[in-house]
């Protein structure tokens, strides 16, 4: 597909065909990346998982100095503990 770069107001952008979309698993509304590699530009849908946040993003998210402890839950009861 041959596209061009147009001018909308202050950014530049491309019009993408339904079908280059559709092969790329991209629906208008999505998230995607944008890479320049060697010259060349990369398009690639972000990877979603869950409630569509990244790990990455939730690991973003932990406060600085956050320290993770032990929570009691009281007696075992059934067969967990052996």
């Amino acid at each position: 597909m041959v596209t061009r770069v147009q001018r909308w107001g202050n950014s530049q952008g491309l019009r993408l065909a339904k079908q280059v979309l559709e092969d790329a698993h991209i629906s208008v509304g999505d998230d995607v990346e944008v890479a320049a590699k060697d010259g060349v530009i990369v398009i690639s849908p972000v990877k979603r998982v869950r409630g569509k946040v990244s790990l990455q993003e939730l690991v973003s998210r932990i406060p600085d100095g956050y320290k993770a402890e032990e929570t009691d839950w009281g007696k075992a009861t059934g067969k967990e503990v052996r």
